[in-house]
């Protein structure tokens, strides 16, 4: 009796335990009511549904169901156990109800798309070894009794992959659309066009893909240090998609909830079309598709000829057949008007239609655009430039630069889709440049994702129901593969969709945090190549330079970590100290710092060296005197012991333009030195590129200065950020005072330190 009486509370207490586990779910539901034990599955589990629709649509859980398990949810017979899925048209269209008890599963939704939500949450409440493409049987095949209601907050939850500038193939389309339905999202904004390609098959105009689709190799050259292609040169580089593999994508992404909206890019943007029709732009010369930036976009179609308008129409139309969405995206962004403002044809139009000037011709081209469009039951979509000159009557404005342009929309009665650079850009770095791979040289960390809200306090209600949601953007120009697509995507993408789908009383960025990284396992066996960036350490620096010393914080993005470093420069263990505090650093030191869990470190450490050397806090003079925009810390910035990142806006960096430099320093007094080297950034994607030379004069009174060496160099392509030590090593002598001539001429030059030895 006693023996019994303990199995019961012991089962109880297990029971127990098992209800109030963490649910590691992404985006985090509406509503959750915990219940007490659990439900498992088992051989004799089956699907109950009430169409072959239903079937359909879940076919992609009962396909893993059986690679994972072993079991067949379809098998003949209605087993002991059920997932019984059931239309209710009393809920949202993308609303779900999911019970879970011990003895079946219950999912109610109000559509086949909320269907797929539902068992999406059912498939996260699952172990992470449900991901695993082979039987796994050493398992518990369980999850919590509970019931979820749930439906997103917001009906556009998106992702735009630009395809344009690195092609991807349709592999990893559709892996991206199985990422998107994991988290909820309902919309792939499919950037098709742009100048560096065309990628969409059009029957009608087939050199839009014959030539438009292929451009010369310069992949090994920093993008925007890419020169400008002879037409006659052969073009290799490139890809496109059939018609048939466009509809294969629209419908895999439609059964897994999923809205594919074309991006068809008009006015600017174009000259991959061009390059195949060059009738198309105003001054019809030939040229050919561009490998890497153009700026600014001068090679634009004419709108002046009506062959313009037939031709996009005749696009559009082929387009619409492939692609069902309401929405049709166009573009509208960027276009430089100066050959409009040459162009007999675009004067011509301004004329007859009375248009005041440009601006008010593209607004013609975008209403005509939009009226084409709208007779034939679509939408127009376009960047928030579609504003200039007067907005047309029934488009949608997608707001990238920032929130205003989605503000006057919504003032206007219009749709808009919020998606501003300070939180949906996904091209910008998500670390310390230092240990990221190339990106555009701006910031979107994790924790700033999780801080989008799409309405603003100062919209009114009618402004707020005009906003349709959000979505996150990753253009491609540093994006050149698949795997780094992904790397730039995970786990940004989770925090976009929380923020779209979850009620605003339900986020935090701590739970969100804690869950992210529990569900790392479950990541790792879908084979996502997410990115661990919010693990990487930063360190932030304090100097007093009278002392001189330097205190070091550590700290990661995800909070809560348990960092260890070391000061030696030796590699960090388990055994390292464990930081909880500021490091103070009095002299040379190289710091290492890095995360562990689960006694092993979870990233690269993150390293810096503090050299305390014969120049710190020297007075510092220039010739000429570095540019306003770049001027770090001011004269003391290359004698303060801090070295500059990748980051060239970090505030460590001196920088001037197309100068040579002449630099100063006053050491205080004489000193033995033998060593002066000169610390460099180049990035010549931005322009910034290293020195030819460096020279190295010394002198004890400042007036008789001797050469004691010069460094020189040949400028090299290097399409990759670096930072390097120029300078030169002499036979050890006395000297107080120090001439550096940096011969550059070029761009931009950056330094961040002089170090005298």
């Amino acid at each position: 009796m006693l023996r019994s009486l303990i199995l019961l509370l012991f089962t109880a207490f297990v029971g127990g335990l098992s209800a109030q586990q963490p649910l590691d779910l992404i985006p985090y539901p509406a509503s959750v009511t915990r219940g007490t034990g659990t439900f498992t599955f088992d051989a004799d589990t089956r699907l109950r549904t009430e169409s072959a629709a239903q079937r359909q649509v879940a076919d992609f859980f009962t396909k893993q169901y059986a690679r994972a398990t072993g079991w067949d949810l379809m098998a003949p017979g209605r087993g002991r156990k059920a997932i019984t899925v059931r239309q209710d048209t009393a809920l949202g269209d993308e609303a779900y109800r999911l019970d879970v008890n011990a003895d079946g599963i219950t999912v109610d939704a109000g559509s086949l798309h909320a269907l797929v939500y539902g068992l999406q949450t059912l498939r996260q409440l699952l172990p992470p070894a449900f991901e695993d493409s082979t039987t796994v049987t050493d398992v518990a095949w369980e999850i919590p009794q509970l019931t979820i209601e749930d439906e997103p907050r917001f009906a556009w939850r998106g992702l735009m992959l630009d395809v344009s500038r690195h092609f991807f193939p349709v592999e990893y389309i559709k892996e991206t659309i199985d990422r998107m339905a994991f988290l909820k999202l309902n919309t792939l904004h499919w950037h098709l066009v742009d100048d560096q390609g065309w990628r969409i098959e059009i029957k009608k105009y087939p050199r839009l893909t014959e030539m438009g689709a292929w451009r010369v190799d310069q992949e090994a050259i920093a993008w925007n240090a890419r020169e400008t292609n002879d037409p006659a040169a052969e073009a290799t580089y490139g890809g496109y998609y059939t018609q048939a593999e466009i509809s294969e994508v629209v419908d895999y992404a439609w059964r897994r909830g999923i809205t594919v909206v074309p991006e068809i890019e008009m006015p600017a943007h174009v000259m991959s079309a061009i390059a195949a029709y060059p009738w198309l732009s105003c001054t019809e010369d030939t040229i050919a598709v561009p490998s890497g930036g153009v700026w600014p976009i001068t090679e634009i179609y004419c709108a002046g000829k009506e062959s313009t308008f037939t031709f996009l129409e005749n696009v559009l139309t082929e387009v619409m057949a492939l692609f069902p969405s309401r929405y049709i995206h166009v573009g509208g962004d960027e276009a430089t008007k100066t050959n409009w403002e040459l162009c007999p044809h675009c004067q011509r139009r301004i004329e007859a239609e009375g248009l005041a000037g440009t601006d008010e011709l593209q607004s013609y081209f975008i209403r005509r655009i939009e009226r084409f469009l709208s007779e034939l039951g679509r939408t127009l979509l376009g960047w928030d430039e579609i504003l200039e000159g007067g907005l047309a009557p029934g488009a949608t404005v997608m707001s990238w630069r920032g929130m205003q342009g989605g503000w006057e929309a919504s003032k206007e009665g219009h749709d808009v889709v919020m998606t501003p650079t300070s939180h949906a850009y996904f091209d910008y770095y998500q670390g310390n440049p230092d240990y990221e791979p190339t990106a555009f040289g701006a910031f979107t960390y994790l924790n700033t994702v999780y801080g989008f809200e799409p309405t603003l306090d100062s919209m009114t209600q009618a402004q707020r129901d005009r906003v349709l949601g959000g979505q996150a953007n990753l253009w491609s120009e540093y994006v050149p593969t698949p795997a780094h697509s992904e790397y730039m995507l995970y786990p940004r993408l989770w925090a976009t969709a929380e923020v779209l789908w979850s009620p605003r009383s339900v986020r935090d960025w701590a739970d969100f945090s804690t869950r992210t990284r529990r569900m790392f396992p479950r990541f790792d066996r879908m084979g996502i190549n997410y990115a661990k960036s919010a693990y990487q350490v930063t360190m932030e620096p304090q100097v007093d330079p009278a002392a001189p010393s330097v205190s070091l914080r550590l700290a990661s993005e995800f909070p809560d970590t348990r960092i260890r470093y070391t000061t030696d420069g030796q590699p960090v263990t388990a055994a390292s100290p464990l930081y909880d505090g500021p490091v103070r650093l009095s002299s040379t030191a190289t710091v290492k710092a890095v995360v562990f869990e689960d006694g092993k470190p979870v990233t690269r450490p993150t390293e810096k060296s503090y050299v305390f050397h014969e120049a710190v806090n020297a007075r510092a003079t220039f010739e000429p005197t570095y540019h306003q925009a770049y001027s770090g810390q001011g004269d003391v910035t290359p004698v303060n012991i801090l070295r500059g990142s990748k980051d060239f806006h970090d505030g460590q960096w001196l920088g001037w333009l197309n100068t040579d430099v002449t630099i100063e320093l006053d050491l205080g007094e004489a000193k033995e030195i033998s060593s002066v080297q000169l610390g460099f950034l180049e990035s010549q994607g931005a322009g910034i590129y290293f020195p030819t030379s460096v020279a190295v004069s010394v002198s004890e009174d400042g007036q008789t200065y001797t050469e004691t060496g010069t460094f020189t160099r040949e400028l090299q392509s290097a399409p990759e950020t670096t930072i390097e030590d120029f300078g030169v090593d002499f036979p050890a002598r006395p000297a107080r005072y120090l001439r550096l001539r940096v011969a550059h001429g070029r761009s931009w030059l950056f330094l961040d330190e002089v170090l005298v030895r």
